[in-house]
C-alpha cells in the first residue's frame, strides 16, 4: 500500500498576482475550499494518509490550514457555523501532515528531491494542486493510479489528450498503447514545440513514483530553464526499466491559469456546492 503523498507547494503563483503576493496560490478557494484541500482529500481517498508538503517562504497559511484553530473553534462552538468546518475536520482526523522547506526554486525534480526525507525508501504519490481533478462517477485519480500500481509496481504518470497547439505547456509522452487507457512509456519530452512533440498525450499533475527516482534525480543535470526536470528523470527510469502512463477517468481543470481557475470555480459551484 502506498501511504505517502508529496505536495510541491513552494511556487510563487505569479499568474495570480497581486492576490498571491502574501497568500499562497494553493490557498485560493474553489468556492469555499482551498485548492490544496481538494488535493489532500484526493490523496486520503487513495489511502495516502501521510501528506508531505514541500513549502517555501510565505507559505505558513498552508501549515496553519492543516492544524486546529482553537480560537476559531471556540468562537463558533455550538452554533450552526460548525458545519462549515466538517470537511477540514475530517481531513485532520484522517491525515498526518509533515513539511520541509525548499530554499530555492529549481524545478519540480528539485522539489521532489527536497521531500526525500519525508518520504523515505518507499513508493509515493505526487500531487500538483494546480491541477484540480474531479470524478463525479467514481474514484479520484490517485486512487485509480494506486490500483494500477498494484498491478505493475512501477512509476506511473497521469496523462490526458490535449490540442497539439498546447503541447508546449506540458511534458509529453511517446508510448505503446497496451490496452484501453494504459501506455508503456518509451520517451518523454518536456514542453516540446508542436513540430517536435511525439504525441498529444500530456502529463498532468498526478504521479506515483518508485523510490529509485531520488537517485536518478541526484544525477539529473539541469534542463529547460536551468531547472531539474522530473520528466528527464522519468525518461531515464523508462529507459532502464518501466514507466507507465494512464489516461485517467474524470475531469481536470488547470487552476494554475486564471481561465482554468474560473472554470473550476463555476463547475464546482454548479455541480458540488451544497450537495455534500
Amino acid at each position: 500500500m502506498i501511504k505517502k503523498c508529496l505536495f510541491p507547494v513552494a511556487g510563487y503563483g505569479t499568474r495570480f498576482l497581486p492576490a498571491t503576493k502574501s497568500m499562497p496560490k494553493e490557498m485560493l478557494p474553489i468556492v469555499n475550499k482551498p485548492l490544496v484541500q481538494y488535493g489532500v482529500e484526493e490523496a486520503i481517498e487513495a489511502n495516502m494518509t501521510t501528506c508531505a508538503f514541500v513549502t517555501g517562504r510565505g507559505k505558513r497559511a498552508i501549515t496553519d490550514h492543516f492544524d486546529i484553530s482553537y480560537e476559531l473553534e471556540h468562537q463558533i462552538s455550538g452554533t450552526g457555523k460548525e458545519a462549515y468546518l466538517e470537511s477540514i475536520r475530517s481531513v485532520l482526523d484522517k491525515g498526518v501532515f509533515t513539511m520541509v522547506r525548499q530554499r530555492e526554486m529549481k524545478g519540480l525534480g528539485h522539489a521532489i528531491l527536497t521531500g526525500r526525507s519525508l518520504v523515505g525508501n518507499e513508493p509515493f504519490g505526487v500531487l500538483l494542486s494546480d491541477d484540480l481533478c474531479l470524478n463525479a462517477e467514481g474514484m479520484g485519480v490517485l486512487a485509480q493510479m494506486t490500483e494500477l500500481y498494484n498491478q505493475f509496481r512501477c512509476s506511473i504518470v497521469a496523462i490526458q489528450e490535449v490540442p497539439m497547439d498546447e503541447v508546449h505547456k506540458y511534458g509529453v509522452i511517446k508510448g505503446e498503447n497496451l490496452r484501453d487507457s494504459i501506455y508503456r512509456v518509451d520517451d518523454m519530452v518536456e514542453k516540446p514545440a508542436q513540430e517536435d512533440a511525439p504525441s498529444n498525450l500530456a502529463i498532468i499533475g498526478r504521479y506515483i513514483l518508485t523510490p529509485d527516482i531520488f537517485e536518478i534525480l541526484e544525477e539529473t543535470p539541469p534542463g529547460a530553464n536551468g531547472e531539474i526536470q522530473l520528466t528527464d528523470a522519468l525518461q531515464i527510469q523508462a529507459k532502464r526499466g518501466l514507466v507507465m502512463a494512464y489516461k485517467f477517468k474524470g475531469q481536470r481543470f488547470d487552476c494554475g491559469s486564471v481561465p482554468g481557475f474560473v472554470e473550476a470555480t463555476n463547475h464546482v459551484y454548479e455541480n458540488y456546492y451544497g450537495k455534500d
